[in-house]
């Protein structure tokens, strides 16, 4: 990739401490704890919602933190102890913290960590390639 807009940190971690991650405090000392380690400015306080009741298989809190240069959030299971995290930004952050950070307060028996380039600079796409979209 050329042009480099942002880039995508995508976290799902499973196996993880239902107490921590049903708890409101928890997850909203993480993500300040989060925004602060990975070099970030929170714009405004993060926000940590009880979703889905009505399906307990995908019950839980859903966070959403902006930040002055995109956004965090995530969403945690209660059922199964599962969390899934997204980090996007167009300032540089380090994933290894991102990681670090979620184990400590979540405390996970496994996991899975994707990092990608943002950017839809045109220089950065082929007329051939099949996932391209065209807007008109």
């Amino acid at each position: 990739m050329t042009y480099v807009w942002g880039w995508h940190l995508s976290l799902d971690l499973g196996g993880c401490s239902k107490e921590k991650i049903t708890s409101k405090d928890n997850i909203v000392d993480f993500c300040k704890t989060l925004v602060t380690a990975i070099d970030m400015k929170a714009y405004g306080e993060p926000e940590a919602v009880h979703f889905a009741e009505h399906d307990p298989s995908k019950a839980g809190f859903t966070l959403t933190q902006l930040i002055e240069t995109s956004n965090i959030c995530a969403h945690f299971v209660d059922a199964t102890g599962e969390m899934y995290l997204d980090v996007f930004s167009c300032k540089p952050f380090d994933p290894e913290v991102v990681m670090k950070v979620a184990g400590d307060f979540f405390e996970p028996e496994f996991g899975e960590m994707s990092m990608r380039e943002r950017g839809a600079a045109k220089e950065n796409y082929q007329e051939e390639q099949e996932t391209n979209i065209s807007i008109h």
